[in-house]
């Protein structure tokens, strides 16, 4: 195997080992509740495991592109790994690779210095990084033939299926949790005819 074939093999490789982690990444977020936890874990736990895995996610994502890089088949400039559109070789996939990256450095970087950061600014951060996984799944498939038949296409569908059953079972989840005003107004309803009715007769007596 030459140095070439190599490169191009890892690259393959750490490119699929990060969608399954950014897969891992968004689902985790998708799952926890509002308090930050999930069931038979700490919030703590919750949150150092997320923010592990992104970790590793990150360090995989760079070895990709590293080796992308390296590979002498095509030529991919360094700076197209975290500026868009700026690689002559399949420049809209690549810049959809781009924008991933980027959004993933800004969950990290703002999840780490997050006690730092208004909490309106870190949420909508957070929030605009989750567009990071389908943008990344895009940029897999479009980048990459290996993705596009056999198993590893295969892989790539029990991907979008599970965080396509996270986001049903996220939405179903809120859809059943009443809003604070709606919790009120129902305890009112079941409770406030008989408390009515138990006034007046405490006031004849």
């Amino acid at each position: 195997m030459s140095g070439t074939t190599a490169f191009w093999y890892a690259s393959r490789a750490t490119g699929v080992v990060a969608l399954l982690l950014l897969t891992a990444v968004l689902v985790l977020g998708i799952l926890v509740n509002r308090q930050g936890r999930l069931p038979g874990l700490p919030g703590f736990a919750v949150t150092n495991l997320h923010r592990n895995i992104s970790l590793l996610a990150v360090a995989f994502i760079a070895v990709h592109v590293v080796t992308a890089v390296l590979d002498t088949f095509v030529s991919i400039p360094i700076l197209s790994s975290v500026i868009p559109f700026a690689s002559g070789y399949e420049r809209l996939w690549l810049g959809l690779g781009a924008i991933s990256f980027d959004l993933m450095l800004a969950m990290i970087i703002t999840s780490l210095v997050r006690g730092h950061l208004n909490r309106i600014l870190w949420r909508a951060i957070h929030l605009l990084a989750y567009l990071c996984w389908p943008v990344a799944f895009a940029h897999s498939i479009g980048s990459s033939k290996d993705l596009q038949h056999g198993w590893l296409l295969d892989l790539s569908i029990a991907c979008a299926l599970i965080v396509a059953a996270a986001v049903l079972w996220r939405l179903a989840s809120a859809a059943r949790q009443l809003p604070r005003a709606a919790r009120v107004a129902a305890i009112l309803t079941q409770h406030g005819p008989q408390g009515a009715r138990q006034a007046p007769e405490r006031t004849v007596r």
